[in-house]
C-alpha cells in the first residue's frame, strides 16, 4: 500500500477528488491524503512543501490532479497523464537557469509535456508556446512545474499528473468554456483510477 498525496488546486477540485475517494472506500489499495493548495505556482509549492516536511509518514508519491487546457487534438472530458512538465513563461535560454528554465520528468506514461504559468492560456499564446519550444501536442496549467520543483528539493518525491481536459483554447474555447465544463464533469472517479494504477 503507497502513502499518497493528491494536491487538488481549486475548491471544485478538492470536492470532487475526496469524494471519489470516499465512493470508493475500503476497495482503495492506496492511502491518500489530500491537499488544497490553491491556485498558482507560489500556492501550490508552499502547500506541497508543508505537507511533505509536517508528514508523519513519508509520501510515496505526489499526484496532481485536476482540470487543464489542451492543444487540439485533445477533446474535453480526455484524461492525459503526461511524462514531463516546464515552466512556459519562464523566458530564460535552456541550461542557463536549468532549475528554472528545464523540463523535468513526471511518472505519467503519456508522452505530452504540460506547460505550467501562471496565467490561463488562449489560442494566441497556446499558438507561441507551441512554436517557442518546437511542439504540437501538450497541455497547460498554473501548479505542476512549481510542485515538481518542490518534490525535488524535499527527497525526490515521484511526481504524478492526472489531467482532465476542460478547454482547447485553439478550438475557440475560453474560460467560460471552462467553467462550464468544470461545473458538469463532477465524477473524479476515472482520475483516481488512474492514480490507483501507480
Amino acid at each position: 500500500m503507497k502513502n499518497i498525496l493528491i494536491v487538488a488546486p481549486t475548491e471544485r477540485e478538492n470536492k470532487n477528488i475526496r469524494i471519489a475517494i470516499e465512493r470508493k472506500g475500503e476497495s482503495l489499495k492506496n492511502r491518500y491524503t489530500v491537499a488544497y493548495s490553491g491556485i498558482g505556482k507560489a500556492a501550490a509549492a508552499a502547500t506541497l512543501t508543508r505537507h511533505l516536511l509536517q508528514a508523519e509518514q513519508p509520501y510515496d508519491l505526489v499526484a496532481v490532479i485536476g482540470y487543464a487546457a489542451g492543444t487540439l487534438g485533445f477533446k474535453q472530458g480526455e484524461i492525459v497523464v503526461p511524462n514531463r512538465v516546464q515552466y512556459h513563461d519562464a523566458d530564460i535560454p535552456e541550461g542557463f537557469i536549468p532549475e528554472v528554465s528545464d523540463p523535468r520528468n513526471l511518472a505519467g506514461d503519456e508522452n505530452v509535456t504540460v506547460f505550467t504559468g501562471d496565467s490561463f492560456v488562449n489560442a494566441r499564446s497556446v499558438a507561441e508556446i507551441k512554436a517557442r519550444f518546437g511542439v504540437e501536442r501538450a497541455i497547460f496549467d498554473m501548479e505542476i512545474g512549481a510542485i515538481a520543483i518542490a518534490c525535488e528539493m524535499c527527497g525526490n518525491v515521484p511526481l504524478l499528473a492526472v489531467k482532465v481536459i476542460s478547454d482547447v483554447p485553439e478550438d475557440g474555447h475560453t474560460e467560460l468554456s471552462y467553467d462550464e465544463f468544470a461545473n458538469s464533469w463532477l465524477d473524479f472517479t476515472p482520475i483516481l483510477d488512474e492514480i490507483e494504477k501507480r
